[in-house]
């Protein structure tokens, strides 16, 4: 029986559990659910996920939400390739070490930037505030800089010289901003040449794929969204950004 992974590739980790199970070669089936229409919301989904947030797995009468928890249950019941999540103590208190940290740091600040700069103006029709996008802009590069120094350092990779869970998850949200039009590479060599690798090692065809979405933001659209909704939607990204 296949795993179903109920994704919104617009959403960051749902890129990483996409790009994850393509390049493993996970048998899954793609169950969509749209955020811009408010899928998400629907008693449907709730059974699902009570949550009501994207990623969700349902594996049989099985199911599961958070994304990290949900690449290490994929992890462990296809043993995929151990760079992924290492055997080695070491390297996975590297891996656990950027995944605990990054919640906080590297998703918060992306997310600013992309929620500001892009959702929130779709969603509400207004203009967005550039002092707002400014904040956003000036938290993410405290933290893309912590990201270099301290995690990053001069290694290939997070863990050392593969790629691993940490890096996957990394690159889907230093993407994100990325979408929101924000020039984060070129200024910044290291992070770039990492990002390169990164991209060889899952694949370019594949890398392209998953952020396809969030780099087209003019595609995107909210007219099957009804108001209630919208307004719901709304407030729940000015308690984010704010």
């Amino acid at each position: 029986m296949v795993v179903e992974l109920f994704l919104d590739l617009l959403s960051q980790p749902c890129r990483a559990l996409f790009i994850f199970a393509k390049k493993n070669n996970i048998p899954f089936e793609l169950k969509h659910v749209d955020l811009l229409k408010g899928q998400h919301m629907t008693e449907e989904f709730d059974k699902v996920n009570a949550l009501r947030k994207v990623p969700a797995l349902r594996d049989g009468a099985f199911t599961l939400a958070e994304s990290t928890a949900i690449l290490l249950y994929l992890s462990r019941k296809f043993k995929t390739p151990d760079h992924w999540y290492p055997s080695d103590l070491q390297k996975r208190a590297r891996v656990d070490e950027y995944l605990s940290w990054q919640h906080t740091a590297i998703r918060a600040a992306g997310c600013k930037v992309y929620l500001s700069k892009v959702l929130l103006p779709l969603i509400t029709g207004k203009p967005f505030c550039p002092e707002k996008v400014e904040r956003a802009i000036e938290e993410l590069n405290v933290v893309l800089k912590q990201f270099e120094e301290k995690f990053l350092e001069d290694k290939p990779f997070i863990a050392g010289s593969e790629i691993s869970l940490a890096d996957l998850v990394a690159v889907v949200e230093i993407m994100q901003p990325v979408g929101a039009g924000y020039e984060i590479f070129k200024p910044r060599p290291k992070l770039a040449e990492w990002r390169g690798r990164v991209e060889e090692a899952i694949g370019k065809e594949l890398f392209q794929e998953a952020h396809e979405q969030v780099l087209n933001a003019k595609s995107l659209s909210v007219a099957e969204l009804v108001p209630e909704l919208r307004e719901q939607m709304a407030c729940m990204l000015l308690k984010l950004i704010n």
